[in-house]
């Protein structure tokens, strides 16, 4: 079984460590279905600067794959962030860098690359939605992060990734789980064959349009979080390479749902590889010391969760 990560890689610079972090959504799920015994690749672009390089000898030490990646001029991405508590807080970020405002596009030879996965990842941060329909028929299953702005809730943007998308993530913390469950009815209402929220320590929940499951979260003391970095995408994995290895395929899921069993275990699975997770500095270690920010660089506040 093989996943591959298609768009965002970024650097999570934490201003109270004084290191850099490789990382990025569709990284770092990548990066923990390899750790999970999957074969495992990355697909994006990689700024020419010296971050870049960074980025990209990061990720292949974790045995994931580049080689299909591209190199272009412009800076890399960088996120600011602290911990308190073992909470991670974004502070602001540059706008994603190269990878952001020229995103891969997928055709010919690509395009015969990814069909080649058995799950492809991305997510809001990628902006690869005008690539979702070309993955459709294509033969991998498609998983998509939707995060927790408002921004990537309303009709029209649901309506642009849900029909192309297996299984979608949406982080839910700061909704009762009322709201949650409306919310992943909505998805699902507008195409996405299966909707995941994670809540943090209030556990998960899972719709398909026919079952709805449930599930704890794992607790951990909280003095022993290093810091959250990368919890969600871990739950991703963990539950994405559980029902892979159940029989989860784009076959299959065209024409059933993996099973209220299925999802259960599945939850227990994303549940079981977010709590390992919060042993981690930064979202897979490989940290070095902090750059100064680019001078030309516009920083925006970040009031996402990624």
């Amino acid at each position: 079984m093989r996943v591959l990560g298609f768009g965002d890689n970024i650097v999570d610079r934490f201003v109270d460590r004084g290191i850099d972090y490789p990382g990025g959504n569709s990284v770092n799920v990548a990066v923990y279905a390899r750790r999970l015994g999957l074969e495992a690749a990355y697909l994006g672009v990689f700024g020419d600067d010296d971050l870049g390089g960074f980025l990209r000898e990061a990720i292949a030490a974790q045995g994931v794959a580049v080689d299909r990646c591209v190199v272009k001029e412009g800076e890399s991405g960088v996120s600011t962030l602290r911990v308190d508590d073992g909470d991670r807080i974004f502070l602001g970020w540059n706008g994603g860098g190269v990878t952001v405002s020229e995103p891969l596009v997928l055709e010919g030879d690509l395009l015969d690359y990814v069909s080649s996965f058995d799950l492809v990842h991305s997510s809001v941060y990628s902006r690869s939605e005008s690539e979702l329909p070309k993955l459709a028929g294509l033969g991998p299953l498609v998983s998509f992060d939707l995060s927790s702005e408002e921004e990537f809730r309303t009709p029209s943007y649901l309506d642009r990734v849900c029909p192309h998308a297996d299984l979608v993530l949406l982080s839910c913390s700061h909704l009762d789980e009322s709201a949650t469950r409306a919310l992943l009815a909505e998805a699902v209402r507008r195409g996405a064959r299966m909707a995941l929220a994670t809540r943090g320590v209030d556990g998960a929940i899972a719709h398909d349009g026919r079952v709805t499951v449930a599930a704890p979260a794992r607790a951990v003391e909280q003095e022993q979080v290093v810091d959250t970095m990368g919890c969600g995408d871990a739950f991703l994995a963990g539950f994405a390479v559980s029902l892979l290895r159940g029989g989860w395929s784009a076959v299959a899921t065209s024409a059933v749902s993996p099973g209220e069993e299925a999802i259960q275990r599945a939850l227990h699975d994303g549940a079981a590889a977010a709590y390992e997770q919060c042993f981690v500095e930064g979202a897979f270690g490989r940290g070095r010391a902090a750059e100064r920010p680019p001078v030309a660089s516009m920083w925006r506040a970040a009031e996402h969760e990624r």
